[in-house]
C-alpha cells in the first residue's frame, strides 16, 4: 500500500497539535486515520494522476459547503459518491493552516458519527 509518508506525518503533527488522540491504519490502499475509533481522515494516491490526495469525513454540510472548490472532489471508490466525504488535491493542503482547516473539519463532524459495533 503506497501513501505519502511525508503527508502522514504532517496530519499526525495537526493531530498532535488539536490534542485529539489517534489512531493510524492502511486501509483502502493508503492510510486512514481515526479517532475514537471513527474514520476521521485519511491518504490515497489518485491511480489517474499519481498525486496523493486527502480524504476527510466531514458530513454533508461542510460537504456542500467545500464541494464547489476547485481542489474538492467528491470521495468516489466505486462509482458512486460516499455522502460527507471528500478528496481535496494537493493544492488544497499544500500549507500547514490548509491542512488543519480539513483537518479540523473532519474533527468537528466525528462527535455525530455513530461508532460501528
Amino acid at each position: 500500500m503506497a501513501y505519502d509518508e511525508f503527508l502522514a506525518d504532517r496530519i499526525r503533527r495537526v493531530l498532535d497539535e488539536k490534542q485529539a488522540a489517534f489512531t493510524a491504519k492502511k486501509m483502502m490502499g493508503g492510510l486512514v486515520f481515526l479517532v475514537d475509533d471513527k474514520m476521521l481522515c485519511g491518504i490515497h494516491i489518485d491511480k489517474k494522476s499519481g498525486d496523493s490526495l486527502l480524504m476527510a469525513r466531514i458530513g454533508e454540510p461542510a460537504y456542500e459547503a467545500n464541494i464547489h472548490r476547485e481542489e474538492c472532489l467528491p470521495m468516489d471508490f466505486t462509482g458512486r459518491p460516499m455522502k460527507g466525504y471528500i478528496f481535496v488535491t494537493p493544492e488544497g493542503f499544500d500549507t500547514d493552516a490548509d491542512l488543519a482547516r480539513w483537518v479540523q473539519l473532519a474533527l468537528d463532524h466525528n462527535p455525530l458519527v455513530k461508532r460501528r459495533k
